[in-house]
């Protein structure tokens, strides 16, 4: 189909390639005389009298589906996709809109090279399309081989046939994401019809560049449709609106950004799906951390189209979306790896109590089992804090002493280490002795046992490997000290519908106050070993999340000798998060694959 605009013409193209359907648009110059084009691959160009031949429909609506995927669950995604199609359907809607990858579930990073992979996301698309053949189109996101090359792709399924619509063209190679190692880059295509309205859908990173949304709108987008796999950080959701604002004014078209939601691996997807009309306002704002299905109607008036105005839920503030983020995380971890309960060591201090806070409110207390592992160093004052944040929140608590196994492993030592005076060594069994016992536990009982670890200590090596480090998540892993004292707080005055747990203080202020210790020898403090913990995470986040130099933070008024051994700490510890367990991902620069470091480095800041 040919139709005018000016002196341009937009060419709608039918053809075939590799056994697909293609429905692409493209923008050319042809001299008014010409009727009919034909074209390679089975494909005809057909001239019309726009004002005769082309039926410009006044409404139009398309069924958001902000949903969570499971990666390697393409039959399950695609029973969700069917699901949300029938409620598209009800809704009248003309289009069903699914973010992007949700076929194959996002990221899988090597996953998705897999040839067999491939080919089962490719045999599900289509009897996806034959499922949705009757009711409204569906645009849904999911891989594509063309001529053994891979491409991230959106694709429209219409009719019962799969139509390739577009592929990514700009590849994020940055933070967490690795694409340009998985795909091609694809051409920048033109937009889709949908009962004669025509829709541009730049893919995720394409509307974070300005050329993409601007092409699709030269070549007749009249709405922009921007699916998305967008991890949560903190204070994200306000780039990415400040961004589509950027693409609404540059394009003038009304734009749709649709998210995935949900848990994966280290990552979670926050949703937070939202509609901006062509004047900037928005229209719908969708919710965070849940899944959620809405139908947006757009009308036309005499300046295009423009989404009627409908929810726009509120969004907590960035603590509250940290917190659930790290509930979320924990959620889908645990879900979506087949695990239903967790346990962990509790040991009166605010480490553990917050992540044992989470653990409710993501499972519920009947699927927490906190133990505590007492020593000869472990204080009454941390016995009644562990006794009384189990009891308030309502989960089972165990005590198992670690002195016989200390010292049946301090005689078969005994030969080895006699002369040698006690230090780190002996300190360090506890906390491996410790890790024994938990993981003997967690086999026994077929739960996972979750780590405490906070972002400092991670930082700076001040863990045991193979001890308090041992666990199959963390949930507060991106989350530094002092951070961790204010989330305790937060919790204590908050509850919200989503959590599980009781509501009111189930930390003591005893345990968000004292003095942090890890209590493996006589009268030991946190502060013994390291900078007070404000300091030390003023120091560590201007190291690690911004990047700055030695003379950077001495600059900021930190004593250079302390800058220095924070340095060698970092470093010296790479060794240590590589055998870590996978976490809550909250900033720009998370422990994984946001900052990746070597192991062997021996260069140092001299500055």
């Amino acid at each position: 189909m040919l139709y005018f605009q000016g002196l341009t013409l937009f060419v709608e193209y039918y053809g075939h390639l590799s056994g697909l359907t293609m429905v692409f648009y493209t923008m050319v110059r042809i001299p008014a005389c010409a009727a009919l084009v034909k074209l390679g691959g089975g494909g005809v160009i057909r001239l019309v009298n726009p004002a005769k031949d082309i039926k410009m429909p006044d409404q139009f609506r398309i069924t958001l589906a902000q949903l969570n995927p499971t990666v390697g669950d393409i039959s399950g995604n695609a029973a969700k996709a069917l699901s949300a199609h029938q409620k598209a359907r009800d809704a009248g809607a003309d289009l069903l809109a699914l973010p992007e990858m949700f076929l194959t579930g996002y990221q899988t990073q090597d996953l998705i090279l897999k040839p067999a992979f491939q080919a089962d996301a490719a045999a599900h698309l289509a009897q996806l399309a034959k499922d949705c053949a009757d009711g409204p189109a569906v645009a849904i996101g999911a891989p594509l081989n063309e001529n053994s090359l891979l491409y991230n792709a959106y694709f429209l399924l219409q009719d019962g046939k799969v139509n390739v619509v577009a592929r990514k063209h700009h590849l994020p190679n940055e933070d967490v994401f690795d694409e340009q190692r998985l795909f091609e880059s694809g051409a920048i295509s033109g937009p889709f019809n949908v009962n004669g309205v025509r829709i541009g859908a730049p893919i995720c990173e394409d509307a974070w560049h300005q050329d993409v949304a601007e092409t699709m709108a030269e070549t007749g987008a009249e709405i922009l449709l921007i699916p998305n796999g967008s991890p949560y950080r903190r204070n994200k959701h306000d780039l990415r609106i400040g961004l589509m604002v950027s693409r609404v004014i540059e394009t003038g078209l009304p734009l749709v950004y649709l998210n995935m939601v949900g848990g994966q691996d280290d990552q979670v997807f926050d949703g937070g799906t939202f509609v901006l009309n062509a004047s900037g306002d928005l229209a719908v704002q969708m919710p965070v951390f849940e899944e959620n299905i809405t139908t947006v109607e757009f009308t036309r008036n005499k300046n295009g189209w423009q989404a009627m105005q409908g929810e726009r839920d509120i969004h907590g503030d960035e603590w509250e979306q940290d917190y659930r983020c790290m509930v979320m995380a924990l959620r889908d971890y645990m879900a979506k790896t087949g695990f239903e309960k967790v346990l962990l060591g509790l040991s009166g201090g605010v480490d553990s109590a917050i992540v044992a806070t989470i653990a409710v409110d993501a499972l519920g207390p009947q699927n927490v089992r906190c133990v505590m592992l007492p020593s000869e160093y472990t204080s009454q004052e941390s016995l009644e804090d562990a006794s009384h944040v189990a009891k308030a929140l309502g989960c089972e608590l165990n005590t198992v002493s670690i002195a016989a196994g200390r010292l049946a492993i301090t005689k078969t030592l005994a030969p080895l280490f006699d002369g040698m005076e006690a230090d780190v060594t002996e300190e360090n069994i506890q906390s491996r002795l410790r890790g024994l016992l938990l993981m003997a536990m967690s086999n026994k009982f077929g739960s996972m046992l979750l780590t405490t670890g906070n972002k400092s200590e991670v930082a700076v090596g001040y863990a045991t490997i193979y001890g308090d480090m041992a666990g199959g998540f963390n949930p507060i892993k991106d989350l530094y000290k002092t951070r961790v004292f204010e989330t305790c707080r937060w919790r204590n005055n908050n509850h919200r519908e989503w959590m599980m747990g009781p509501a009111g203080q189930v930390i003591l202020p005893n345990v968000i106050d004292k003095p942090p210790t890890a209590e493996l020898r006589d009268n030991q403090k946190d502060s013994d070993s390291l900078p007070e913990y404000v300091v030390l995470d003023e120091v560590l986040e201007a190291l690690i999340d911004h990047d700055k130099s030695v003379a950077d933070v001495v600059a900021m008024g930190h004593d250079r000798a302390t800058v220095k051994r924070v340095e060698h700490l970092i470093y010296i510890s790479e060794h240590k998060r590589f055998q870590s367990a996978p976490g809550t991902r909250l900033t720009l620069k998370a422990f994984w694959l946001d900052r990746r470091y070597p192991i062997v480095n021996r260069w140092r800041d001299g500055s």
